[in-house]
C-alpha cells in the first residue's frame, strides 16, 4: 500500500539523517585531532518495483559513509623533532606495541619516546621502520612487515669516530736558512732524527717547523702526533720531513728510532705548491699520504702500543694545501674527522625518512628509515580507534616505500597534519541535516493521519 511505503520512506529518512548527523558530530569533536579525516555520508535512493500500475511505492533513501583518507591536511609547525607529517601519499607503519607485529597504518605523527626508547604517538601506536645495517645501508623489502621493527632513539649508547683523514694547511718558510744541524741530520741513524729530539732535546736534530694534529683511537682517546720540517741543503724546495707519535710510547714496531712513523722528504713545486708526485715521507714518490696502523698487540709494523688494547686504523694526510713561500712559517689550519666520546643530545628526522641521532661530539648515526605504506585505494581502508586504519581487499595491494620513492610523500620533521575538518561546511551541514530530519518526521506524521482517516471509515 502506497501509504505504508510512505510511512517507511519516512523512516529510511530518519535513519539516513541521524547517521548523517553522527558523522558531523565525529567532524566537529575531531576537528583538533592531529591527521583525522573526515567522515561524510551521502545519500541514495532506494527503489521499489511498482507492481500495480497507477499506483507509486515509496522506495526511501539509505546513508552511504565515506571517509575522505587521501585528502591532505595542512601541513602545520611543531615544537618536537620526532613530530611528523607526510606531505603526499602514504601512511606510517605501526604497532600496538613495542613487541607486536606491524598491522596498522596512520598519518597521526604525533611521536616521542616511550620510557624505553621506542617512538609511539598519541594513541599509544608505535612508529614502525627499517634497522641501519653495519654498513649504514637499509635492508628494504616493499612487500614485507615483517622487515620493519619498532624505531629506538635512546638505547644508543655513546658515539665514537676514530680519526681516518686529516687535512693540512700550513706553509713553510722559502727564504728561512737552513740549519747548521741539517749537516749531521739523518732520518734513518739513531740520535740524529727529529722524533727523537721531540722525546729529548739533548738528543736528535732540532726541526725547522712542526705541525701538531690530535688522532682519536677506536675507544675515544686522543693521541698527538706531529709532523716536523727541516730545510735540506741537497736541492732547493726540499724538506726533510718525519711523522712521530707525542710521547713515542703510544707507537711500536713502527723503525728503530722510538715513536718514529713515516720518515723521507716533502718537495714544493717552483710555484710553492707541494709537489706530492715527488714527494717521499710515505714511501715511494708519489705514493699515497696513508699511514697505517695495525691494532695494538699484534706482530705488524706499525702498530699502537701492546699496552693500549686499541684497534688499528688508516690515517690519511692531505697534505695538499701545504705551502713553500716566502713568509714565516706558520700553520693555518689542522682538520680531522675524529671525535671523542659523545652522547646523544637529539634526534633528527629527514625528509627521506632517516632517524639519526645526534651526539654532543658532533657526531650524526643513523637509526632507522621511516617505512610508509601506500595502497592505491587508500579510502578504501577500515577506520580504527586512535585515528588509525587496517588493510582491506577493497584498499588493494600494500606496498612498503621509502618518503619520496615511488609516489610515496615526503616526511616533515617538527610537522604534524592537521585535521581535515572545515567547521564551516560541518555547521552547514548541521542545518541542512536537521532540516531534512524534520521533513522525513513529518512524513511519518502525515501518513499517520492518513491511516487514521482510513481507520475511521468503517466507524
Amino acid at each position: 500500500m502506497s501509504i505504508n511505503s510512505a510511512l517507511l520512506a519516512g523512516v529510511s529518512g530518519l535513519v539516513a539523517n541521524s547517521s548523517a548527523l553522527a558523522a558531523i558530530s565525529d567532524n566537529i569533536s575531531n576537528v583538533n585531532t592531529t591527521a583525522y579525516k573526515r567522515n561524510q555520508v551521502d545519500f541514495s535512493t532506494l527503489v521499489t518495483s511498482q507492481a500495480v500500475k497507477g499506483e507509486y511505492s515509496a522506495g526511501g533513501v539509505q546513508g552511504v559513509t565515506k571517509t575522505y583518507v587521501s585528502q591532505q591536511g595542512l601541513i602545520q609547525s611543531a615544537a618536537s623533532s620526532t613530530d611528523l607529517a607526510i606531505s603526499g601519499d602514504g601512511f606510517f607503519v605501526v604497532s600496538g606495541s613495542s613487541t607486536t607485529p606491524a598491522s596498522m597504518f596512520t598519518r597521526a605523527g604525533a611521536f616521542e619516546p616511550d620510557a624505553n626508547g621506542f617512538l609511539k604517538n598519541d594513541a599509544g601506536l608505535y612508529l614502525q621502520g627499517w634497522p641501519v645495517q653495519a654498513n649504514g645501508t637499509f635492508n628494504i623489502n616493499p612487500s614485507d612487515l615483517n622487515s620493519v621493527q619498532p624505531i629506538n632513539v635512546k638505547n644508543l649508547g655513546a658515539a665514537v669516530q676514530q680519526t681516518g683523514s686529516i687535512t693540512l694547511s700550513a706553509n713553510v718558510d722559502a727564504g728561512g736558512a737552513i740549519s747548521p744541524a741539517e749537516a749531521a741530520y739523518s732520518g734513518t741513524t739513531a740520535g740524529k732524527t727529529m722524533a727523537e729530539y721531540a722525546a729529548n732535546p739533548t738528543t736528535g736534530t732540532k726541526p725547522d717547523f712542526t705541525v701538531e694534529t690530535n688522532v682519536i683511537d677506536s675507544q675515544g682517546n686522543t693521541h698527538k702526533m706531529a709532523i716536523a720540517f727541516l730545510k735540506s741543503s741537497a736541492a732547493p724546495n726540499t724538506w726533510h720531513a718525519e711523522v712521530y707519535a707525542i710521547p713515542v710510547t703510544d707507537v711500536t714496531g713502527a723503525t728503530a728510532i722510538p715513536g718514529q712513523l713515516e720518515q723521507g722528504l716533502v718537495k714544493f713545486n717552483q710555484d710553492g705548491s707541494i709537489d706530492l708526485a715527488n714527494s717521499t715521507l710515505f714511501g715511494a714518490a708519489g705514493a699515497p699520504t696513508n699511514l697505517t696502523l695495525a691494532n695494538s698487540g699484534t706482530a705488524s709494523t706499525p702498530r699502537w702500543a701492546d699496552g693500549l688494547g686499541i684497534q688499528g686504523q688508516t690515517l690519511g694526510f692531505d697534505l695538499s694545501n701545504l705551502t713553500q713561500y716566502a713568509t714565516a712559517s706558520t700553520v693555518n689550519k689542522v682538520s680531522s674527522d675524529g671525535a671523542g666520546v659523545g652522547n646523544i643530545i637529539g634526534i633528527q628526522v629527514g625528509t627521506d625518512g632517516v632517524v639519526s641521532a645526534l651526539f654532543d661530539n658532533s657526531q650524526v648515526r643513523k637509526i632507522a628509515q621511516v617505512a610508509l605504506a601506500t595502497f592505491p585505494n587508500a579510502n578504501g581502508l577500515q577506520p580504527q580507534s586512535g585515528n588509525a586504519y587496517r588493510a582491506t581487499l577493497t584498499a588493494g595491494q600494500m606496498t612498503l616505500k621509502t618518503p619520496g620513492a615511488g609516489g610515496a610523500g615526503q616526511v616533515s620533521s617538527s610537522s604534524l597534519e592537521a585535521s581535515t575538518v572545515d567547521l564551516s561546511s560541518e555547521f552547514t551541514g548541521l542545518i541542512t541535516t536537521q532540516k531534512a530530519y524534520s521533513a522525513s518526521s513529518k512524513i511519518i506524521t502525515t501518513a499517520d493521519q492518513m491511516l487514521d482517516e482510513l481507520i475511521n471509515i468503517i466507524r
